[in-house]
């Protein structure tokens, strides 16, 4: 790095007397229109600020009334993104834990669901006195305790107290729900001081007509509506397809009082690991340091973590600049063109966020793989045989994409719709000898599979879809809930026991014969099933610390890679580390996986893809 070691911190305030240095916020609103990128956006601002030396943590404010994400359709909001502790939370969390190598817990997800439970649960108890419980002050001082508590949290590896929270508001400036938020947040820049609180805004500049001409007229609106709720941008995110003009960052300077160089273009780039760079390239880290009085701005340390022996192979003038290591990555990622093609087969293909860990994992696998992801979606109803009788080209078109893919991955899901067609699926890679991985349902669907077809148990079902199947190799299992969905499922990290060295999931995981990994069911494996599916080639090579849980099964046979985990390996994938099964699928669909374990010891060892060229 630049520096030796990294400058001391200030102890310009303290925090409730404890002596500590006064936590710093950065908060991130979004205006107009949503979808903009706040959660990419605040993420980046991560990656440049720990590329200063300095320690994060991140919030997500969720003004809707659910308690959490665990309910709401994948339809509805996209992917329920699960934590260590079990929390079920909103997929930008996801991106936090991704960009910034971070293990977030529940309580960083706030919701209004969780203040209004918090707030009327005191009331009952008279917490308040026989006081008139109201939104100002009772909520909003709810809601800057809960900040200020959860910003104190250690969340990355050091275990060290975050210098700064960021925190991103969900929605849009202007929402009805999001108002309360807006006063709280309000209040928090008079409670910590202006010097501990800087405000960003991710508005929209448009480009309209044939003239090309940007338009800033949106984000003046959202800026607008920003100060009329008592918060001024000290820096404007301006999303735009093309780099922002200099005539249009000097109208926005002026129409809405932000100082020209906190007026940061976000414009569109060939890959989303260049987001860090774009904004370290408009010094966004020195601006924030300069702001917060803090002595980093000219610190620089790795914000990835990638192998040593990768970053020895730059040169030395390489190293030392800011986000090497990321643009290490971002240039790997378009150097890549070896395509490999993997098929996803699932009911929720209409909204690609539904998935998005998995296809974050899939990515974070290929780019160490030094290959070039293609995604064929392929939506599990359409290769059911009823399909045929309803739509005959769009049945063969879905299964002409299942068998053109060089593998194939059936993610987790719920309820009945598509089932069969998984099954299909399963089946035809098994018999085909196509690279396969199932995840959490799709584990149970290839035992489905295997029972029907191995054991000659035609009516093999999960009592999930089926009650009075007569061979349920799939139950519920006793400690869930059938009538209250909200948190009652198999939830966060749990231990895997891996007793054989000589099984796949041994080789797989590097050797290790205890890992953790993260779940969300409320279905398993049939113990008494076991021993029949064992009889006929199934293993059960990886189960719960107590051998009871069935938690990875392999079918060899010859086969290439037949792998399915109960647990939710793309939840825990990063960039320099790409999950250990979802890296296996990958390298066995390259038709690497052999090799490449021969040349990481006779295990793989995910990241060390990193030190092999392009």
């Amino acid at each position: 790095s630049a520096c030796p070691t990294p400058p001391q911190r200030a102890m310009e305030g303290s925090n409730a007397g404890d002596g500590l240095p006064q936590m710093k916020y950065l908060v991130v609103t979004g205006g107009t229109v949503s979808g903009l990128g706040k959660g990419t956006a605040i993420s980046s601002i991560g990656v440049v600020l720990r590329s200063h030396g300095l320690c994060v943590t991140a919030i997500k404010i969720d003004p809707y009334l659910n308690i959490d994400a665990g309910t709401m359709s994948p339809f509805e909001h996209g992917e329920v993104f699960v934590l260590e502790d079990g929390g079920e939370v909103d997929l930008d969390l996801g991106n936090y834990e991704r960009f910034l190598d971070l293990t977030l817990t529940s309580s960083h997800s706030l919701t209004s669901g969780k203040i209004f439970e918090q707030i009327l649960k005191r009331e009952r108890t008279g917490h308040y006195l026989g006081k008139t419980v109201q939104i100002v002050p009772h909520v909003t001082d709810a809601i800057q305790d809960w900040i200020a508590d959860v910003a104190q949290k250690p969340v990355d590896k050091r275990g060290q107290r975050p210098d700064i929270c960021l925190i991103e508001l969900g929605g849009t400036v202007g929402d009805i729900e999001g108002a309360m938020y807006l006063e709280a947040l309000q209040q928090l820049m008079f409670r910590v001081g202006r010097e501990h609180f800087c405000m960003a805004h991710v508005g929209m500049v448009p480009v309209m007509g044939a003239t090309g001409e940007q338009k800033t007229k949106p984000c003046q609106h959202s800026v607008k509506l920003l100060r009329e709720a008592g918060l001024r941008p000290d820096i404007l995110f301006c999303r735009t397809e093309q780099p922002l003009e200099e005539a249009t960052r000097r109208k926005l300077s002026v129409f809405c009082q932000v100082q020209p160089a906190g007026i940061i273009s976000l414009h569109d780039i060939s890959n989303i690991y260049r987001v860090p760079l774009l904004l370290a390239e408009q010094e966004i880290g020195v601006q924030i340091c300069r702001h917060f009085g803090l002595p980093n701005e000219g610190f620089t340390e790795s914000a990835l973590h990638l192998p040593e022996s990768v970053m020895s192979c730059l040169p030395l003038e390489a190293r030392d600049v800011r986000l090497a290591d990321w643009r290490f990555l971002a240039d790997r990622v378009d150097m890549c063109s070896d395509e490999v093609v993997i098929a996803i087969v699932g009911k929720y293909t209409g909204l690609h966020d539904s998935y998005i860990s998995v296809i974050k994992a899939l990515k974070h696998a290929t780019v160490e793989a030094g290959l070039h992801l293609s995604i064929e979606w392929v939506d599990s109803g359409d290769l059911e045989p009823n399909a045929q009788l309803l739509d005959a080209r769009r049945y063969d078109n879905a299964w002409w994409r299942l068998k053109s893919a060089h593998g194939v991955l059936v993610p987790g899901g719920f309820g009945d719709r598509g089932v069969e067609g998984k099954v299909r699926a399963a089946n035809y890679c098994r018999t085909s000898n196509t690279p396969f991985l199932g995840i959490s349902v799709g584990l149970q669907l290839a035992v489905i599979e295997f029972a029907r077809a191995e054991l000659g148990w035609e009516n093999a079902n999960s009592t999930e879809f089926e009650e009075s199947t007569p061979h349920p190799v799939i139950v519920f299992m006793p400690e869930a809930s059938a009538t209250v969905t909200g948190g009652t499922m198999r939830l966060g990290s749990r231990a895997t026991l891996i007793a054989d060295s000589g099984t796949l999931a041994y080789r797989v995981y590097g050797g290790r014969p205890l890992v953790y990994e993260r779940h969300r069911h409320r279905y398993e494996v049939n113990s008494q099933c076991v021993a029949a599916l064992e009889s006929r080639g199934m293993v059960f090579s990886g189960k719960d610390d107590r051998g009871q849980r069935m938690e990875i099964i392999e079918v060899c046979h010859g086969h290439p890679f037949f792998f399915c985990t109960q647990f939710h390996p793309e939840f825990q994938s990063r960039p320099a580390v790409p999950a250990a099964p979802i890296l296996a699928l990958v390298l066995a669909a390259a038709k690497r996986l052999d090799r490449r374990m021969q040349e990481d010891g006779g295990v793989l060892r995910p990241g060390a893809g990193f030190e092999r060229r392009v």
